[in-house]
C-alpha cells in the first residue's frame, strides 16, 4: 500500500510541473515575452524539414531569405521615425480614455514597451 501512494505522490508531482511548465510557456508567448526566431536559418531549418529540401534548394532559399531579412530589416530602420510618431499618436488617444489609476498602469506598460523597442533596436532586430 504504502508503495502505491508513493507512486501517486511521484506522478501528481510529475503532472504538477508540466501543467506549470504549460502555464508558464502558454502565458510568456500570449504576453509576448518569449517570441519564435524570425530569422533566414530558422525559415530555412524549418523548410527543409517540411518539405524535404535537397541541399541546391537550402543554398538558394537562404540565399532569398538573407536578402529578405535584410530587406526588411533596412525597411524597418527606413520607417522607425513613421512607428514612433503613430505610436505616439495612439497612446497620447488612449491616455485620455482613462482614469487616474489606469494612467500608471498604462504609462508603466508603454515604459516597459519603450524599454523592449529600444533593446530591440540596439540589437538589430
Amino acid at each position: 500500500m504504502s508503495r502505491r501512494i508513493y507512486v501517486y505522490f511521484v506522478l501528481t508531482f510529475i503532472l504538477g510541473i508540466i501543467a506549470g511548465g504549460a502555464g508558464v510557456y502558454y502565458y510568456a508567448v500570449r504576453a509576448g515575452l518569449w517570441r519564435i526566431a524570425m530569422d533566414a536559418p530558422h525559415v530555412v531549418a524549418r523548410m527543409k524539414q517540411d518539405l524535404n529540401l535537397d541541399d541546391s534548394q537550402v543554398r538558394k532559399i537562404s540565399a532569398i531569405l538573407e536578402d529578405y531579412f535584410r530587406k526588411r530589416k533596412d525597411l524597418d530602420r527606413q520607417h522607425a521615425p513613421e512607428y514612433d510618431a503613430l505610436r505616439q499618436q495612439t497612446r497620447a488617444q488612449v491616455r485620455l480614455v482613462l482614469n487616474t489609476d489606469q494612467l500608471a498602469k498604462f504609462n508603466e506598460h508603454v515604459r516597459r514597451t519603450d524599454e523592449r523597442i529600444a533593446r530591440e533596436r540596439a540589437e538589430g532586430k
